[in-house]
């Protein structure tokens, strides 16, 4: 891992692939190359979205494995997308019986990626808010940049927007991200969105039995880990649109969990600050 900068930058990040600019051009298995690469989704009750999802990444990145990690959905989503992609080895299904949670839902696809020894794992919502007409930009940088650790999907860089949510949670993310970036000291500015690419071998460093988070606010404590590892994590531009179907799992519980562990997130932060500050 390198060092990254101290301060979130203002500007969207470019590129230019094969000689393209960036647009929702897809990757083929052939500009891939060498690199093997999971996309995870989590799923619970999303089987109005889930095939759909599925097929979009498919259509983005040809290339890429698919792993869908459902909490026993009592829709049956599992069942759906095991139906219609039987034929397919690259998309794969696996049921947590006793598990419930957004952020070790992610850390289990992380463990396959690891596991499978992965060279990217890409995540995203099962929900339609993520495009994954963005995901072949997402991973081109990671490709073609070998210092990023993360590429983060962001909706606070110049160029990315947020579609269908009221102003006051618009508000709400806003608050909740400056306040990450600010005391969790983290050098982005989309701290909670989970549409992210990582450069596996940098996931591995993260000692997992740190991580304390089984919700949302695992996406925040991933990235104070990969902060302290000195990673590299860029941010590009991405339009987040808010669901059609289904019912979003983020419950005022949930929030309010949330919010609790990034604010003991952001003491540890201080605590380690002022003992570095102490022994220099």
């Amino acid at each position: 891992m390198n060092a990254s900068s101290s301060a979130p930058s203002s500007m969207p990040l470019e590129r230019d692939l094969n000689g393209q600019e960036e647009s929702g051009e897809n990757l083929s298995a052939a500009d891939l190359g060498s690199a093997k690469v999971l996309v995870g989704v989590c799923t619970f009750n999303e089987v109005a979205n889930i095939v759909t999802v599925v097929e979009r990444i498919r259509s983005a990145l040809p290339g890429a494995d698919i792993l869908v990690v459902d909490d026993n959905s009592p829709d049956g989503t599992a069942n759906v997308v095991r139906q219609r992609f039987s034929n397919l080895n690259s998309v794969q299904v696996e049921v947590r019986e006793n598990e419930r949670g957004l952020g070790s839902a992610i850390l289990r696809a992380v463990n396959h990626a690891i596991e499978g020894d992965y060279d990217f794992f890409i995540n995203l919502d099962a929900d339609l808010s993520h495009d994954p007409t963005d995901l072949p930009s997402m991973l081109g940088l990671s490709i073609s940049s070998p210092e990023v650790d993360v590429v983060i999907g962001s909706r606070y860089v110049s160029g990315g927007q947020i579609i269908g949510w009221p102003w006051q949670r618009r508000l709400m993310s806003r608050m909740v991200n400056r306040f990450a970036t600010l005391c969790l000291r983290l050098p982005v500015r989309d701290c909670s969105g989970s549409m992210r690419c990582y450069r596996v071998a940098a996931l591995k460093q993260i000692d997992q039995s740190r991580l304390r988070s089984e919700g949302y606010s695992l996406l925040e404590e991933l990235l104070v880990e990969f902060n302290r590892d000195n990673a590299v994590m860029k941010e590009l531009p991405i339009t987040f649109t808010d669901r059609e179907e289904g019912e979003s799992k983020l419950t005022m519980t949930e929030a309010f969990r949330s919010i609790g562990q990034m604010v003991r997130l952001s003491f540890s932060c201080l605590v380690k600050t002022r003992q570095t500050q102490k022994y220099r």
